[in-house]
């Protein structure tokens, strides 16, 4: 295998890109464009939730899920709706 030898340029030039495209990511997300997904195990750790309760959400249609090679994707916007809509709201019994 040949030996490639890596000039200061080249690692300026690469710098450049790398920046550009964290930049572009940047853009994206702040503009909305670019969703956010999490894993079965990241909803689970985030509410605190059993893998059986996850089901039941998904399968009461409380929390809509893609499905891709046999991986179950949540978006991140439709975790936090399924908080919101189940939210209550209690007197605490305290007075001022």
């Amino acid at each position: 295998m040949p030996a490639t030898i890596i000039t200061t340029d080249d690692l300026r030039e690469f710098k450049t890109e790398l920046l550009e495209e964290i930049k572009s990511l940047l853009d994206q997300q702040s503009s909305g464009t670019l969703k956010q997904y999490f894993k079965s195990s990241d909803v689970m750790e985030f509410l605190q939730i059993s893998p059986g309760t996850l089901q039941n959400l998904r399968t009461n249609g409380t929390l809509p899920y893609t499905k891709i090679g046999g991986i179950i994707y949540y978006e991140a916007a439709d975790v936090q709706k399924a908080m919101d809509q189940h939210r209550t709201h209690h007197n605490s019994g305290f007075r001022k």
